[in-house]
Formats: C-alpha cells, structure tokens, sequence
C-alpha cells in the first residue's frame, strides 16, 4: 500500500510538473504557438472576465432604471391622488362645467358682431346725449383681432357737469353689450377763446373699448395664421 502512495503522489507530480512547464517560457507576443493548456487557460479567464464585466454592467443599468423608476413614484403618486380626487367630485366637476358654459355663452352674447357694430357706437354716442353732454370727440380706432374676439378702441372727449359726466360713465358701463372705459382723465372745460375756469364744466377724456366676436370666416382666417406662423417657427 505503500509503494502505491508513493507512485501516486509520483504520478501527480509529473503530471502537475508537466502542465506548469506549459507556462514557462510564455512567448506574449506570439500566443498561437502557445502550448494547449495555456490557450485554453487564457480562453477561459477572457470568458470569465467577460461575463463579470457584463454582469457589473447590466447592474449598474439596471440600478439607474430603477433610481429613475424611484424618482418617478413621488409624482405618480401625486398625480394619483389629483386624479382620485377628481373622480370622487366628477359629477359636481361636470355641474361646475355646465355652469362655466352658460357663462360664457351669456358673455358672448353681450358681444355684438360685425353687423351690430354701428348701432353700439350709437348707443354710446346717445348715451352722452341724454345726459346733456358735448361730444368734442369721438373717433373709432383700428380694430384689434385676437383669438376668438376683436377688440374696438374709441377716443372719446365730452364736457358737461360732472355728475353728467358719471351718469354717463354709468350708462356705458350698464349698456346691454360690453363697453369698458381706459385712461379717464377729467379737467376743467375751457371753452374755445374763454377762460374756462369759472364755467364750472368739466371735460373728460378717455378710450372705450368695445368687444366683439368673430365670425365663422375670421375664425378660420386666424387659425390658418396661426398654423402658418407655427409651420415657420418649425422651420
């Protein structure tokens, strides 16, 4: 039993002397005439450091996917409770909704449109009349379009007494369609050629702003602008 350990052990050692001159010698530059084992050796430390480096980097993108994942939850979960708030008050958001419609459409319909134009300047223009008041000026300006309305500015110069003055800024202001007053100044009336400052008149100045909606055509002409000014800004 002996004798056979120690062969044992003899035939290890030469096989293990055997595999470790292999890898004497070891030309770096020339690894195709490498003997067998050192080739299969390197094979295998390339596969193992390949699949480590792979694994290290699949770690390492995951990791950031699931930071952001992370950084996401705070806002979904604000959005969560927005969103179930809303579905427990959906039917008094709809009643709200209704509500905001038939004002709105109550407004529009205290915009005259094109046609109406005249007889509201007309109004304004009476308005100043029945209270006694001189019109020394009242000039419609250019019309400015914005979206969905055109906005009318008018200057506007009368005299009078001043409680005429505020009664007529009264019934501008309770006309049936929208006319609101910009830039009120107020001073003493000076006649031309007199003195006015015992007259005891007062002339005010200031611009009226009347609204109108536009129509059909107007509309798409402003959209057609929009989508052609978008178009360029794309560009």
């Amino acid at each position: 039993m002996a004798t056979q350990g120690k062969s044992l052990n003899v035939d290890l050692n030469s096989v293990f002397g055997a595999a470790a001159s292999q890898f004497r010698g070891l030309n770096p530059n020339e690894p195709g005439q490498w003997p067998m084992l050192p080739k299969i050796a390197v094979w295998i430390a390339l596969a193992v450091f390949m699949v480590v480096v792979g694994w290290f980097l699949l770690l390492s993108t995951a990791a950031e996917e699931l930071e952001t994942e992370r950084g996401k939850e705070p806002t979904l979960k604000q959005d969560y409770r927005g969103k179930l708030a809303q579905a427990v008050n959906l039917e008094e958001l709809r009643k709200q909704k209704l509500q905001v419609e038939e004002y709105v459409t109550q407004l529009e319909k205290q915009l005259p449109g094109k046609a109406e134009m005249d007889a509201l300047l007309s109004d304004i223009n009476q308005a100043g009349l029945g209270r006694g008041l001189q019109f020394e000026l009242f000039r419609p300006g250019q019309v400015v379009v914005k979206d969905y309305y055109a906005e009318l500015p008018i200057s506007v110069r009368v005299s009078g007494r001043y409680h005429d003055i505020g009664n007529f800024a009264a019934d501008v202001a309770n006309l049936s369609r929208i006319v609101t007053l910009h830039g009120l100044t107020i001073g003493a009336a000076t006649p031309a050629g007199k003195d006015g400052a015992g007259t005891g008149l007062l002339a005010m100045e200031a611009t009226a702003r009347t609204y109108r909606y536009l129509d059909s055509n107007e509309i798409a002409e402003q959209r057609a602008a929009a989508a052609k000014a978008k178009a360029g800004a794309k560009k």
